[in-house]
C-alpha cells in the first residue's frame, strides 16, 4: 500500500467514525416558526402575556398537570410533573406527588418539591408575576419531602388545577437558575420542557434546542427557529418561499379560504379565542358620563364586525365574560345597535353636534382593522374617534398609562368566569394602581361579586355571583362585548404537531416531543 493510499484509509475512517458519533454529520430537523412581533421582551413564563412570549412558554416549560397537546379543555387535565394528586373534600388541601429522574434544562440538575414551592411562591408574588392576583388564596406552599408538596388555600378556588397547569404562572423554573439570573431570568429561561432555550438576537429571532433528557423522550425535532416577523406580508413572503415551515396568521375569513385552497399546506383555526372587546374609560370625559357611553355602545355594530371577520374565526360574545368560559351569562347583556337611541343619548348629555372620544389603537393586523370599522360606525352616529395609532409595544405602554378614552383589547384567559373578571372588571386591577392588570375602564361595581364568587364552595351560588358581577359590569357600561378572534396559524403540510389541534392556550401550537417534519 502506497504512502498515499494509506492517508486516504485513514481519512476515510476517521470521517465514518466521525459521523457515527457527532450528530453534526446528520442532517438536523429544524422547524422555522414565524410570528407577528417585533421583539421578544421577556420569556419568564411569570411574566410573559404578549402573543408572541407565550407560546414558547408551552415548548419550554412544564406545571404539576397540564393539558395535553391539542387541547384547552379544562376537563382534559392530565398529569405532568405531578404523576399523582389528592385534595380535601372541601378543596382547600391539595398534595401533589412528583415525578422522579425529571431534569432541568442544562446543567441544572433535577425538579425537586423546592423547585415547585420557589416557583409558587413567585408566581402569587407581584414584584414578580403579572398573574399575582390569581395566587391569591395560596396560604401555604410547603415541600414534605424532595418529591412531595402541599398547597393549603385560604379557600375553594375556582378552577383550581388550572393554576397549577402548564399556562401563566402555573409553569415551574429552575429555583436554582432563577435565583443566580434574578431580573435577567427572562433572558435566560430554564424549564423542564422538550426544548431549551439557547440564543436570542434581538428583533431578528429567538432559538430552542431539543432537551435530549426531557422525561417523556427526546424530541424528533432537533431546534426551533422563532423568527420575529411583524409584517404580515413578510411574514406570508418566507412561507411562501419555503423559508419558514410555520407562521401565525391572518385572522380574517378572506386569508383562511384563500390557504385552503392550497394543497401544500394546512390552516388551523382553533380556540381558545382572544376575546374582543372595547373597554370605555369611566374616568376619561367624556365617557364619564354614563349616557356616552351607552351611545358609543349602541353606535356599534357587532353584527357587522362579525361579518367583516367572518364567523368561522370571529364567532360573536353575548357577556364581558368570553364565549365558553364557566360562569358565562348571556342572559341580557347586550346593547342592540340603535342609532336613533345614540341621537337621543347625545341629545341628553349635552352634546347635540356630537362628540370626540380618543383611543390609543394598536397598528397590529388583528387590531387595527376593527377598530376602523368601529371609527366608521362611530362617525355615522356622530362620535368621532380620535385614533392614535402606535406599535404595539407602544400600544401597551399608552393603554397601561391610562392614556387611552376607549381601549381595544383582545385576551385568552384560563376557561373560567373568575380569572377575566379578576384582570379586566376588578377595581384592584385598575391600570394606574401598584396592582394594576388590565382594567382599562376603571370599573369598580362589581367587587363584591367577583370576591363573593372567590370563596364560594357551593358551585350554584358561585353561578349565580359570577351573574351579579356580569349584570353589574353591563349597567356601568364598562365595556362593549364584541366576538372571540380564534388564533390562526399556517403550516408547511410536511409539519407533523404529532396530535390534533383543537385548542392551546398558549395560543401557539405546542412543538412537542413527538412533533415532527415529514420529509415530502
Amino acid at each position: 500500500m502506497t504512502k498515499l493510499t494509506r492517508q486516504l484509509a485513514l481519512a476515510t475512517t476517521l470521517l465514518v467514525g466521525l459521523a457515527s458519533v457527532s450528530p453534526g454529520f446528520a442532517q438536523d430537523k429544524v422547524l422555522r416558526v414565524g410570528i407577528n412581533t417585533p421583539e421578544i421582551k421577556t420569556l419568564d413564563p411569570h411574566r410573559a402575556s404578549a402573543t408572541g412570549e407565550k407560546g414558547p412558554m408551552s415548548w419550554v416549560f412544564n406545571g404539576l398537570v397540564r393539558f395535553p397537546p391539542g387541547s384547552a379543555d379544562p376537563q382534559d387535565l392530565e398529569p405532568d410533573l405531578a404523576e399523582s394528586w389528592t385534595s380535601s373534600e372541601d378543596g382547600t388541601e391539595w398534595i401533589f406527588t412528583l415525578r422522579q429522574g425529571v431534569s432541568f434544562h442544562g446543567d441544572w440538575g433535577e425538579l425537586t418539591a423546592e423547585d415547585v414551592v420557589y416557583s409558587l411562591e413567585r408566581a402569587k408574588d407581584p414584584e414578580r408575576s403579572s398573574f399575582a392576583a390569581a395566587y391569591e388564596a395560596f396560604e401555604t406552599i410547603e415541600a414534605v419531602d424532595d418529591y412531595t408538596v402541599r398547597i393549603v388555600l385560604a379557600n375553594p378556588v375556582p378552577g383550581f388545577l388550572g393554576l397549577v397547569a402548564n399556562y401563566h404562572g402555573g409553569n415551574i423554573v429552575s429555583k436554582a437558575a432563577a435565583e443566580e439570573a434574578g431580573q435577567g431570568f427572562g433572558t435566560h429561561p430554564v424549564g423542564t420542557g422538550p426544548f431549551a432555550f439557547q440564543r436570542h438576537d434581538t428583533q431578528q429571532q429567538v432559538i430552542f434546542a431539543a432537551h435530549e433528557d426531557y422525561f417523556r423522550g427526546a424530541p424528533k425535532i432537533d431546534q426551533i427557529v422563532y423568527r420575529l416577523i411583524q409584517a404580515d406580508a413578510s411574514r406570508e413572503l418566507a412561507f411562501t418561499s419555503g423559508e419558514l415551515d410555520l407562521i401565525y396568521g391572518k385572522r380574517e375569513q378572506r386569508w383562511i379560504d384563500r390557504w385552503d385552497r392550497d394543497d401544500s399546506a394546512t390552516v388551523d383555526v382553533f380556540w381558545p379565542a382572544e376575546y374582543r372587546t372595547v373597554h370605555l374609560n369611566t374616568k376619561m370625559e367624556p365617557l364619564t358620563d354614563k349616557r356616552v357611553r351607552e351611545a358609543v355602545a349602541r353606535a356599534i355594530n357587532v353584527d357587522e364586525i362579525v361579518g367583516f371577520v367572518g364567523e368561522d374565526v370571529g364567532p360573536k360574545g353575548c357577556s364581558v365574560v368570553p364565549s365558553g368560559y364557566l360562569g358565562e351569562d348571556c342572559s341580557a347583556w347586550i346593547y342592540d345597535h340603535d342609532p336613533e337611541a345614540v341621537q337621543t343619548l347625545l341629545a341628553e348629555a349635552g352634546f347635540e353636534n356630537g362628540v370626540t372620544i380618543r383611543s390609543v389603537v394598536s397598528a397590529n393586523n388583528a387590531q387595527l382593522p376593527i377598530m376602523e370599522v368601529i371609527q366608521a360606525q362611530l362617525a355615522q352616529s356622530g362620535i368621532t374617534l380620535d385614533m392614535q395609532v402606535v406599535d404595539h409595544p407602544t400600544y401597551h405602554e399608552m393603554t397601561r398609562n391610562d392614556l387611552s378614552g376607549a381601549t381595544f383589547y383582545g385576551a385568552a384567559r384560563f376557561p373560567v368566569a373568575d380569572t377575566y373578571l379578576t384582570e379586566f372588571y376588578h377595581s384592584d386591577a385598575i391600570v394606574g394602581k401598584p396592582t394594576a392588570i388590565t382594567n382599562f375602564s376603571h370599573c369598580d361595581v362589581a367587587d363584591e361579586a367577583i370576591d363573593a364568587a372567590k370563596v364560594e364552595a357551593d358551585p350554584e351560588r358561585q353561578l349565580e355571583q359570577w351573574s351579579e358581577a356580569q349584570r353589574l359590569i353591563h349597567e356601568e357600561i364598562c365595556a362593549v362585548p364584541l366576538f372571540n378572534l380564534r388564533q390562526v396559524w399556517l403550516r408547511n403540510n410536511r409539519v407533523d404537531y404529532g396530535y390534533e389541534l383543537e385548542g392551546e392556550l398558549n395560543l401557539a401550537p405546542r412543538i412537542t416531543e413527538l412533533t415532527d417534519l415529514i420529509e415530502g
